[in-house]
């Protein structure tokens, strides 16, 4: 092979890395959107308004007023309608229907924004083939989360008015995951591969990273029994910094999923020591080359702590409680980015 010619496959090696790179940036763009709405979805009691799945047919709304009619006449048939909204007009049950079919349709459209560009790139033969098990891996994921979605409705449909906040943390969990994984990889393709040779300072992003996980799934149970409703003052919990009542249930474990008091409490005292982590991260990287993007992840902390507080003391509004939501990925990404650097 000529000299040229070794120019020129690297350069489409380039080419090729930096189209698939913008792919899954838009791929992630639109989980990071679909996960906004699904909150929106909860802070507008949206999500049982369809009451089926139907992954193929599903995806066209209602097309004439006799379509309405069933839906709504299949909503009325649950909790929700019969113990919330009885007497409901159609008008305002589009309203919710709309918020829940943006969602799935939000779902049908990354399935096909991912499934449709992966096969022209493999068929082609542009992406590396070390990277074609995480793409697959990724699209097995993204067919989980669906199924996990419908698995979460399911039980909001027959003795709940509500989902079970187990099965929303595990699908949001799931979309966080599925997310991070799109956001590493996108950094893999443009900055290149992380070390797995770690030091301090790259372990600590990385735990970084696992409590931002972790607060984000603490607070899909606050979200999942609204404990955002109640005790909403700061930073005092019902006059106390630690109230009482805390482990009023039994058995014991139901109070960190269940009672109101103690699960908005775990949310509080973890965003505590998530701020103190990164302030210490940040002040233990600062002689170092990733002391900015250290600091980057500290503001963002910081940022959404600040969000949060005021978005409980006005008793969760939903524009934001949407920020809210949307300010989690945004911190999960400043982490990536940081963990990602730190291993570089």
């Amino acid at each position: 092979m000529s000299v040229l010619s070794r120019i020129s496959a690297a350069e489409r090696s380039q080419s090729d890395t930096r189209a698939i790179a913008i792919w899954l940036g838009c791929v992630a763009a639109l989980v990071f959107i679909m996960v906004v709405v699904g909150g929106l979805t909860r802070l507008t009691e949206s999500g049982l308004s369809i009451t089926e799945w139907k992954p193929v047919t599903g995806a066209l709304p209602p097309m004439s007023e006799e379509d309405w009619q069933a839906a709504f006449e299949l909503y009325r048939q649950i909790p929700q309608y019969q113990l919330i909204n009885k007497g409901m007009s159609l008008a305002d049950f589009k309203t919710i229907y709309w918020w829940e079919w943006s969602h799935r349709f939000l779902g049908r459209l990354i399935g096909l924004a991912f499934f449709v560009p992966f096969v022209w790139f493999f068929i082609r033969k542009r992406i590396e083939s070390a990277l074609v098990p995480r793409l697959i891996l990724l699209f097995i994921l993204g067919g989980l989360q669906g199924v996990l979605g419908w698995w979460m409705v399911m039980s909001g449909l027959a003795e709940r008015t509500e989902v079970s906040q187990y099965r929303l943390a595990a699908h949001l969990g799931l979309a966080t995951l599925v997310y991070g994984a799109l956001v590493w990889t996108v950094l893999d393709l443009t900055r290149g591969k992380a070390s797995r040779a770690l030091g301090g300072i790259s372990k600590a992003a990385l735990a970084l990273v696992a409590l931002v996980f972790l607060q984000t799934i603490l607070g899909a149970f606050v979200a999942g029994i609204r404990a955002g409703l109640v005790y909403n003052t700061w930073p005092l919990m019902d006059g106390a910094f630690i109230p009482d009542g805390l482990m009023a249930r039994s058995p014991l474990w139901h109070n960190f999923f269940e009672n109101h008091l103690t699960v908005q409490f775990q949310h509080r005292i973890a965003a505590y020591l998530l701020a103190l982590a990164a302030l210490w991260h940040w002040w233990a990287a600062r002689k170092t080359a990733v002391a900015d993007s250290a600091g980057l992840v500290l503001l963002a902390i910081a940022l959404q702590a600040l969000l949060g507080i005021w978005t409980l003391l006005w008793v969760v509004p939903i524009p934001l409680g949407a920020a809210h939501q949307a300010g989690a990925l945004i911190v999960l990404t400043v982490a990536l980015a940081h963990a990602h650097r730190a291993m570089r």
